[in-house]
């Protein structure tokens, strides 16, 4: 099963030119992640046919709006649609006040359990494990505290070779199999070689969510061979210093990133209000790292086996 990320929300700010604030919809291996939630999140998600209900995870990058307004609409409304399964919310100091005080003063009781974890600034951290998937946070270098995530799925088992399989085996000579052992007899001389009874596992995909952040090679060693990049690319090249003096990026600056961490592809985003035309932006992106892509409203990436 392939990773799936969906765009919802690109521009920065402020929405404009039919475009929304930061919002993304990261699907793996049946687990659902939103990433970000700008204001008219839970609209966007309607929009494209996404079911609130199914995302078990927030992740918020920082407290500028731009990132997190649309979060008390999309918790309440998960509300009053009656949720009762726990969500878990990853954020930055400060995000749990911000949730808490407005429970408090609209007299709210929840019909499900918030589980919140705050990440620690200026540090990379595990902050979510499962059988199949880590995920760690990318310091960011902005205004505020600011964290990038990193999805990484984990090793996967060797693959059976169906037509080397008789009916005789048992569900732990599999199970084995699939681990890289040899297939054994009862007195433990070997049958089979692993090899000749296996595929070799499908790759281990990544994705890097990097946000708000100035020009930053340090970054580069986390994200290293990442199957996908999204980096914000707030600015055109001619707008160096205006990223600088804001803490953000331009396109070049971000397939800079990309080649450093030899990234399988880019996706550019949190554009400026200034650029109604995007398409210099993804050809200036271009012209320092080839396989780059816009972040598009609407528009699923896709990376792995379907």
């Amino acid at each position: 099963m392939p990773i799936s990320l969906t765009i919802l929300g690109s521009n920065a700010a402020v929405p404009a030119h039919q475009r929304n604030q930061t919002a993304q919809f990261l699907a793996i291996m049946h687990h659902a992640f939103l990433i970000d939630c700008g204001e008219g999140t839970q609209l966007q998600l309607k929009k494209y046919n996404i079911k609130a209900n199914r995302i078990n995870h927030i992740m918020i990058s920082h407290l500028h709006g731009d990132h997190y307004y649309g979060l008390m609409g999309l918790i309440s409304s998960m509300h009053l649609y009656g949720r009762k399964k726990d969500l878990n919310i990853y954020g930055p100091p400060g995000l749990l006040e911000i949730i808490s005080i407005q429970l408090k003063y609209s007299d709210t009781s929840l019909n499900y359990k918030v589980n919140f974890k705050e990440w620690t600034p200026n540090l990379s951290e595990l902050i979510y494990e499962n059988d199949n998937l880590t995920v760690h946070t990318i310091p960011l270098d902005h205004r505020v505290n600011c964290s990038g995530f990193l999805f990484k799925e984990k090793p996967k088992k060797r693959r059976i070779d169906k037509s080397k399989i008789n009916e005789n085996l048992t569900p732990l000579q599999i199970i084995g199999l699939k681990n890289g052992e040899d297939l054994l007899d009862d007195d433990g001389k070997v049958i089979s070689s692993n090899e000749e009874m296996t595929f070799e596992p499908h790759p281990a995909y990544s994705y890097a969510y990097c946000s708000d952040t100035k020009y930053n090679e340090l970054i580069v060693p986390q994200i290293k061979n990442v199957s996908l990049l999204y980096h914000e690319t707030t600015f055109m090249e001619d707008m160096t210093d205006r990223a600088e003096m804001t803490f953000h990026s331009t396109t070049k600056q971000a397939g800079k990133i990309a080649n450093f961490a030899n990234a399988g592809q880019l996706i550019i985003g949190h554009f400026s209000t200034r650029y109604k035309d995007l398409e210099p932006m993804i050809e200036e992106t271009r012209e320092v790292f080839l396989n780059a892509e816009l972040a598009i409203e609407g528009k699923t990436f896709e990376i792995g086996e379907v």
